[in-house]
């Protein structure tokens, strides 16, 4: 049997249209499953099909990407730990993609939506790129699939989550975590995710639902989508991160640790009013300093620890207690110079310039010894000029006596001059030095005012802004 060419061309051109026909692929729309009674029971043995193919993504043309829209909700937020940055949260999850391999008329099969077993459908591979630890919530077996093929997915998760948290501000804090959902081997360009819900009512439900009143509020949930990222392999990977913005509850802090340590301070402050001679005032402030030490010592459960930053609260304990320690060793210094300022050398010229004179206006106590010493010479100047003129008119009894006394004492009372005079030198240095003592206390009660009113509209201002 022979072919010419003239019959072979029409065969052939003849079997081009079918060819065309196997390698053009159909149209993505879903097929249709028919149900022999409307009831549930033969709505699945029509799907037993689709079950057949639960392995593969649900698209009939592998070009055609998956779109999965989802969101969550806040339901309490269980603990943040300061020291490994990891926040921990309940969150119930909503997932919803289409299934081009099924569809049905609700009519013919009796309901628009069934719930199925999850192992008979693919499931998208989302998980949360900041999960670190074994999710412990409750497993949901089953996924609700719907009559225009698509399907709703619903399950809790405990997330045990990284987060950078920053405590400098505490306990007046604000931390942003985020929670960043996208495939683990699926590329972007076959998977895409997408927000489900607007962050409005994402915030709003999440508030509403919460039920832990405890260390942290919730502020907002933001949404952002990120495109493009690209994993170990170099594929590009579609991901939908959330921003959570909470707030720490200062309340407690505040009573337990910032009135407290203000109120030993402020007692440390009024025990300047002490007399700085008297030793019960070292002893009081011994005492402060070791109960206030121990107050450190039984609050420091309650202080955040970490090595990233040191906050701000660690640094105002720590003034408070070097300011302790510095109005006692000034009260040391003072009982010094006021018990043994007889035996100390003349105070030196600089000493007198920038504490006395200077320091001294500068708090409100001038010096004005030379005045005194000056006062305190005069008796010894008007004897000696009552020595020099004993002719001067003086009445009977008074110069009587003067006579008598000056011929019994004789000699003698030049030498109780000359110790007179010299009693008169110690003791101006005595209260020169005494008077810097008297000017470094009131100085360091200065420091201790300012201190305390720039710490308390420090805290007022940060605690109002927050």
């Amino acid at each position: 049997m022979s072919f010419t060419g003239s019959s072979f061309k029409p065969t052939l051109l003849s079997a081009i249209p079918i060819m065309l026909l196997v390698f053009i692929p159909e149209p993505c729309t879903p097929t249709k499953v028919n149900c022999s009674q409307p009831n549930q029971l033969a709505l699945f043995e029509a799907l037993t099909p689709v079950f057949n193919m639960a392995a593969l993504r649900p698209v009939k043309n592998m070009t055609t990407p998956t779109n999965v829209s989802l969101h969550f909700y806040l339901y309490a937020i269980l603990g943040v730990d300061e020291k490994a940055q990891l926040l921990v949260t309940y969150l119930w999850q909503h997932f919803r993609w289409h299934s081009e391999f099924v569809s049905w008329d609700p009519l013919q099969c009796g309901t628009d939506k069934i719930s199925l077993p999850r192992k008979k459908f693919w499931v998208p591979d989302l998980v949360i790129n900041e999960f670190v630890y074994e999710d412990k919530a409750p497993f949901v077996p089953y996924v609700n699939l719907h009559s225009d093929g698509s399907i709703r997915d619903a399950k809790p998760a405990r997330v045990v989550s990284s987060c950078h948290l920053d405590i400098y501000t505490f306990p007046f804090d604000v931390q942003d975590c985020t929670l960043t959902f996208s495939s683990v081997i699926i590329p972007g360009a076959a998977l895409k995710v997408f927000p489900s819900s607007t962050d409005e009512k994402i915030t709003k439900v999440s508030k509403h639902v919460m039920t832990t009143l405890g260390e942290w509020e919730l502020l907002n949930i933001t949404s952002e989508k990120i495109n493009h990222q690209h994993d170990i392999e170099g594929y590009l990977l579609d991901e939908l991160a959330f921003h959570i913005r909470l707030r720490r509850r200062s309340t407690l802090y505040v009573v337990n640790l910032l009135i407290p340590s203000c109120f030993l301070i402020t007692v440390d402050l009024f025990s300047f009013l002490l007399p700085p001679q008297s030793v019960d005032r070292s002893s009081f402030k011994m005492t402060l300093i070791l109960g206030y030490t121990v107050f450190l010592l039984i609050m420091n459960d309650l202080l955040p620890i970490t090595g990233n930053t040191i906050p701000l609260i660690n640094v105002f304990f720590s003034l408070c207690l070097a300011l302790m320690v510095a109005s006692l060793l000034e009260t040391i210094l003072i009982t010094n110079l006021l018990l043994g300022s007889k035996n100390l050398r003349p105070v030196p010229r600089w000493v007198r310039v920038l504490v006395l004179r200077t320091l001294g206006r500068l708090v409100g106590l001038p010096w004005r010894g030379e005045k005194e010493a000056d006062t305190r010479a005069s008796p010894v100047s008007e004897q000696r000029r009552a020595d020099g003129a004993p002719g001067e008119e003086k009445g009977p009894g008074v110069e009587d006596d003067a006579l008598q006394e000056l011929r019994s004492l004789g000699t003698d009372l030049k030498v109780i001059r000359l110790q007179v005079e010299q009693q008169l030198g110690v003791s101006q240095s005595s209260e020169e030095w005494i008077q810097v003592g008297f000017i470094i206390d009131r100085l360091l009660f200065g420091f201790y005012i300012l201190f305390i009113s720039v710490s308390f509209l420090t805290i007022i201002i940060i605690w109002a802004s927050q």
